[in-house]
């Protein structure tokens, strides 16, 4: 017998605010049962498991534990570009002249994630 991760949760301030920001990251939907002022709010990944957003009201005092790596469909410089635009915030670059390595971002709340090399990005330049 084994355990199936249901979800990976995310303590916020703004359960609804960083629900939507991530539904714009991953281009899915938030559970058509969630609305502003939720204290918990689920973005419903077409694969895996669920995002849930769970409103606590402490704030984040440091550098959180386990985050999410990212693997975009388009280029690791356009999607690191496309978040920036949505309200992510550059902690750490880790891209090297060769093209390996990553981005570290935070998300409006702070929690940090990893942008990783593409496919099409990987294929250019081989670990």
């Amino acid at each position: 017998m084994v355990s199936v991760v249901q979800n990976v949760a995310i303590d916020c301030a703004d359960a609804y605010g960083l629900a939507r920001f991530w539904s714009r990251v991953t281009g899915c939907p938030l559970d058509p049962q969630d609305g502003p002022g939720d204290p918990e709010v689920r973005v419903m990944l077409a694969e895996g498991p669920v995002l849930y957003f769970n409103q606590v009201p402490e704030a984040r005092t440091v550098k959180n534990r386990i985050h999410l790596c990212l693997r975009p469909e388009t280029s690791r410089e356009q999607e690191v570009d496309r978040l920036l635009g949505l309200g992510a915030t550059l902690v750490t670059d880790r891209r090297n002249p060769d093209g390996s390595g990553w981005a570290v971002l935070a998300d409006p709340e702070g929690n940090e994630f990893c942008v990783l090399r593409s496919e099409s990005d990987r294929a250019a330049v081989p670990s």
